[in-house]
């Protein structure tokens, strides 16, 4: 299993690859570095996203001591208390309480109401784009407009973005694989911020309440459906760094796959209907999120192999994407794919709960480069961050020709 690195840039630069080699070695492997199970197939991964046996959190069961685990060091609470009171990192019935709450936010006709809005902020990017003769596709498209999307439905006054992307990303620094000390300060230092930030934000919004998610959480909790000030401070960290860090993502790594496979795009170039399915098949080809962890709250059997309750399992979405079981072909990017059960949204109680805004945002800032780009060309070889959960590049350099 030597080729499986999450620390080696070859193995960061294309890591298919190695889990061709994880698949091909079982179902299910430990592995020691991260004292984690890797789970690389399709069908096994989508099962145990589904299964209630695994949790992302063990603390609605379990202390860190029944666990067999260690508590997390003093000095990184802030960055705990900010992430555990969050859905994502909650079982039923706080899950299923605040998940209710956000939903209504998250409606397919709420959603969809956002579309002009998306769509002429898109537009809005490109056309600068092109007027400077191009730049750099992540930070002038891909990050701007997920950011103000997330941003304007939360209430969030223009003035005060520009920390928002900063904080994200030092926040989601935590959930690579043994992060260093470093990264864990920055990540604390960027959890305080935030939720000041929002602390204050929160306590204007009900004095003077908008037409706004934090007020529609405040509106909420006045008539009875409670919500801590934390989990409400937590939650609105989750949707701005969920509702961007995979968009952004998604965005420059299906635009640098497009410029290495120019048949798809020149297809894509030559018929603009294209677009839903390309954002369908980019999301697969390059997954933005590799891995998510489950605990095993109690004892399951993967192939013969039982896996002990206190261990956490390392589900590979990157891989499970390319599992030729699932895929065929699965190295060629096909943007016609028809059948695509891709699982980058995941799966279960934890299934993306703005993946119909996701898809608006890629389709849109596409659709906008596709008519006003034509000739968007690469400038330079883009550089990819040296993160292995969180895939994406540390830009990428475009010129209009």
């Amino acid at each position: 299993m030597a080729a499986f690195d999450p620390w080696d840039p070859a193995f960061l630069a294309d890591p298919y690859p190695a889990y061709a080699e994880l698949r091909a070695n079982g179902r299910v492997q430990y592995y020691e570095p991260t004292n984690q199970w890797l789970v690389p197939h399709h069908a096994d991964v989508s099962a145990l996203l589904r299964d209630r046996r695994l949790g992302r959190t063990y603390q609605h069961r379990f202390t860190h001591e029944d666990f067999g685990r260690t508590a997390p060091p003093a000095a990184h609470e802030p960055f705990h208390t900010l992430n555990d009171h969050g859905m994502l990192d909650l079982e039923p019935p706080d899950h299923t309480r605040i998940r209710r709450l956000v939903s209504k936010a998250f409606t397919p006709r709420t959603v969809e109401q956002l579309r002009p809005y998306v769509t002429r902020l898109a537009g809005e990017l490109v056309d600068r784009l092109v007027a400077e003769g191009g730049g750099d596709l992540l930070t002038d498209v891909a990050e701007p407009l997920p950011v103000a999307v997330i941003a304007e439905m939360l209430g969030i006054p223009e003035a005060d973005r520009a920390p928002l992307r900063p904080w994200s990303a030092d926040i989601c620094g935590m959930y690579e694989l043994n992060p260093p000390e470093d990264v864990a300060a920055r990540a604390v230092r960027a959890s305080v911020e935030f939720s000041d930030y929002l602390r204050e934000l929160i306590a204007e919004r009900r004095k003077n309440p908008g037409d706004d998610l934090i007020s529609g959480l405040i509106a909420a909790h006045d008539e009875g459906d409670r919500l801590t000030e934390q989990e409400m401070i937590s939650t609105c960290v989750l949707l701005l760094n969920a509702g961007h860090e995979a968009t952004v993502n998604a965005t420059v790594n299906g635009w640098w796959a497009l410029f290495r496979n120019p048949d798809q795009l020149a297809g894509l170039r030559a018929d603009h209907s294209l677009v839903p399915r390309a954002v369908e098949e980019l999301m697969r080809y390059d997954t933005p999120l590799q891995l998510f962890e489950r605990w095993v709250l109690d004892e399951i059997e993967i192939d013969g192999t039982t896996i002990p309750r206190g261990a956490e399992i390392a589900l590979l979405f990157g891989s499970a994407n390319h599992d030729p079981a699932t895929f065929p072909n699965p190295e060629r990017l096909d943007l016609t794919r028809a059948d695509n059960p891709h699982i980058s949204f995941s799966a279960g109680i934890h299934y993306c709960i703005g993946a119909p805004l996701a898809r608006i945002e890629l389709a849109a800032s596409m659709t906008a480069v596709l008519e006003k780009a034509p000739t968007l060309a690469l400038a330079a070889e883009p550089q990819r961050k040296p993160n292995f959960v969180i895939r994406g590049l540390e830009g990428l350099s475009v010129e209009v020709m």
